[in-house]
């Protein structure tokens, strides 16, 4: 197994403290994705058919990804999500190889578990891209209150030949989350957690 190179590591943390001018007295919510800029070994060879160099390589990039989230979160994460964008010399497919089963269920192990699958989204792109990555419950897809997502932008990549594989964290739902379903206690409660 090798490993993919890393350029850099850049890490975003948001913090919502109201919403529409109201706070529901739970505190702020703490949002962070942690994303790592990396070399894609397949850019500019078109249609590879075996991507498991990259699949493999990924578990490391979960790993210390979700560590620094955690870190940089200062508190048990609620909510999870990944994302990743490829440059314009690779394709999709490159991206999506990083954030499979073995990238999600390192990234699951290091923040301290969850049930529920990792929500995710990837692209093309260019430098400066922004991308959505969305956040859910991490030990039920079901608890709406959970529901968001962090944007990203860095403004330097993916180079053509780069990805961009980001973990994020959140600590809570919603702020004046109100739209029914499962509440985080319901689920609790059921043993779903």
């Amino acid at each position: 197994m090798s490993d993919l190179y890393v350029r850099k590591v850049v890490s975003h943390i948001e913090e919502v403290r109201s919403v529409a001018g109201q706070s529901d007295g739970d505190g702020p919510l703490r949002k962070v994705a942690v994303c790592a800029v990396v070399t894609n070994p397949h850019a500019g060879q078109g249609y590879v058919s075996d991507l498991s160099e990259i699949v493999d390589a990924s578990a490391k990039i979960g790993s210390e990804l979700g560590g620094m989230a955690v870190d940089l979160l200062g508190a048990e994460p609620q909510s999870y999500g990944k994302a990743g964008l490829v440059g314009s010399s690779g394709e999709q497919e490159h991206i999506n190889a990083a954030l499979t089963s073995v990238f999600g269920d390192a990234f699951r192990e290091s923040i301290g578990g969850g049930r529920a699958w990792i929500t995710s989204v990837t692209k093309p792109s260019g430098t400066d891209a922004v991308i959505d990555v969305p956040l859910a419950f991490k030990d039920d897809v079901w608890v709406r209150s959970h529901y968001d997502a962090i944007t990203v932008q860095i403004a330097d990549a993916p180079h053509p030949d780069e990805l961009v594989i980001i973990a994020a964290v959140s600590d809570r739902g919603r702020i004046n989350a109100r739209v029914g379903g499962m509440s985080r206690a319901e689920a609790i409660e059921r043993g779903r957690i």
